[in-house]
């Protein structure tokens, strides 16, 4: 059974990006004003892959990138409307991203 962006199974996601150091501030004002209601959570991470596109020589020889991870819950009535609006303002900047069902939280 394949579904549509548009066909949602869950009522809230966590949405996750891989974003460059140096788009770091840009995309915290950006978020800010997207998702002022929900607010997010961002922290440097170190990025593995096989591909050395856009790698310093040093981040080659390391075997890693630096990264700032961004991540937000998002209801289902928010989650296209961050989606698209991200794509249009961060055309074609490597921000790589992905979006899981949240099927449970809380707070303890």
């Amino acid at each position: 059974m394949t579904h549509t962006h548009q066909e949602y199974l869950h009522q809230e996601y966590l949405v996750t990006l891989n974003v460059p150091p140096s788009l770091e501030e840009v995309l915290v004002d950006s978020l800010l004003m997207l998702e002022a209601k929900y607010g997010f959570s961002s922290f440097p991470v170190n990025a593995h892959h096989h591909e050395n596109k856009g790698l310093s020589l040093a981040e080659q020889v390391s075997g890693r990138q630096k990264k700032i991870r961004f991540q937000m819950y998002v209801d289902v009535s928010g989650l296209s409307s961050l989606l698209t609006q991200l794509k249009q303002e961060f055309a074609g900047a490597g921000i790589q991203y992905w979006v899981l069902p949240v099927i449970e939280k809380g707070e303890i």
